[in-house]
């Protein structure tokens, strides 16, 4: 956003040094953690291409079998007669995962509270755009799966990798506007929240009431604490890990306790106490293990798929082609009609400097599920030939995407073409 314009004479060298300054450092104040964001998100979403193209190379070498070995060997602790212990795999799926949700929910409860999701008017657009990216995609894939069999991995196209998708935007470089990027993360904000209720809804087992009481005390302990004004992050360690163990106790998957721990984080600081809110500093702490440890790591233990062991017959190629299908196709469908339903209805408005093309492009890169939807695709299927299918199938959909996402970013979005702001409102 410029300044006014000079009327004439001396007015045209602009306004007197420093007038500018307070509005410099709160725009700067602002954007800052925007930029964080986006910059941890592209490097990660490389980090991730490698993670992922490492773990493909090692399944289908000749020493494959030490893959299978590593992720499958046998972690936990013993005290005694008392032990837990599970497989690698399990560890990095329903452990570490379950703090790449934590930092979601608290991202969540921050777009909530001061973000795109705080106004309705700000929100309208990725709010319909990310129902229309996950209902359209779910609605191919049911329609092309055709077997009972396969019939649940609906969820699987559904989700967005924001990871993979802010990196295909930053190797546009400057053809891609701020707005686009912060539309992106809205959206991909609110398809993690339906991906979650959509985990928790239909991909957990029985819910077991003692595993629920448990969650219930460990979230009674943390908001007794915050009502406490007790500010010390590391005294939440103890009711946290009683909400996952609940979580686990009653059959929901546990990362669900990452978001709920997550949407209980204050998000204001203390005025003369804190110069930054709990959540500013754990996402700031949190957020470079994620991007650089903890995804790359799921993307290593979860996309080595043996393509020589992964059966293409049958159900297994109807979910691959429908998870295919889904994401490159249904998805930018999804996303792009259903923004211009609320467009040409008034419900929402797009930001300003963002046009079609724009919204072409987010539908495009939309369709790079890789993260979550192997994860949702570990909760669907137990068969291994359709389980290996269906990672195929995200694989092949995410890589094709980001390649188009690129293709259609050059083409749609030339440099140094300026947009008409958008003026409506």
């Amino acid at each position: 956003m410029s300044g006014p314009k000079p009327r004439s004479g001396a007015q045209a060298s602009g306004p007197p040094p420093g007038t500018w300054r307070p509005l410099v450092a709160i725009s700067e104040l602002v954007t800052r953690p925007l930029r964080r964001v986006v910059a941890f998100e592209a490097a990660s979403g490389l980090l991730l291409i490698a993670a992922a193209a490492a773990a493909l190379l090692w399944a289908n070498s000749s020493v494959a079998n030490s893959y299978r070995s590593l992720w499958h060997s046998t972690v936990g602790i013993r005290l005694g007669s008392f032990a837990f212990e599970r497989s690698l795999e399990w560890f990095v799926n329903d452990v570490l995962m379950a703090i790449f949700f934590f930092v979601v929910g608290i991202e969540i409860r921050k777009e909530l509270h001061d973000g795109q999701l705080a106004k309705w008017r700000r929100a309208a657009l990725p709010v319909v755009a990310a129902l229309g990216g996950m209902a359209v995609p779910a609605s191919f894939y049911l329609a092309l799966s055709r077997s009972p069999e396969a019939y649940r991995g609906w969820g699987i196209p559904m989700a967005t990798d924001i990871a993979f998708a802010l990196g295909v935007l930053s190797l546009l470089g400057k053809r891609v506007p701020k707005a686009l990027r912060v539309l992106l993360l809205a959206l991909a904000v609110i398809d993690d929240l339906g991906a979650i209720v959509v985990i928790a809804i239909f991909y957990s087992s029985g819910i077991a009431l003692s595993g629920l009481a448990l969650v219930t005390f460990g979230l009674l302990m943390i908001v007794a604490l915050r009502a406490s004004g007790v500010r010390s992050i590391p005294v939440y360690v103890l009711p946290g890990v009683l909400v996952w163990a609940g979580v686990y106790v009653a059959g929901v998957h546990p990362t669900i306790a990452g978001v709920l721990i997550g949407l209980l984080t204050p998000v204001q600081a203390w005025q003369g106490v804190e110069r930054e809110s709990p959540a500013d500093r754990l996402v700031h702490a949190l957020h470079p293990w994620v991007s650089y440890a903890i995804m790359p790591i799921f993307a290593l233990a979860n996309a080595g798929v043996n393509l020589s062991g992964t059966s293409l017959s049958g159900n297994g190629t109807r979910v691959s082609m429908a998870i295919v299908v889904s994401l490159l196709l249904g998805k930018p469908l999804g996303v792009v009609l259903s923004s211009a339903l609320a467009l040409w209805t008034k419900v929402a408005v797009l930001p300003d400097g963002l046009g079609s093309r724009h919204l072409v492009v987010l539908g495009v890169v939309a369709g790079i599920g890789f993260t979550m939807s192997l994860f949702v695709a570990q909760l669907a299927f137990s068969d291994p030939a359709l389980l290996g299918a269906a990672k195929l199938g995200v694989l092949i959909a995410s890589a094709l995407a980001m390649i188009l996402g690129l293709i259609f970013g050059r083409s749609l979005l030339p440099l140094g073409e300026p947009l008409e702001p958008n003026t409506e409102r």
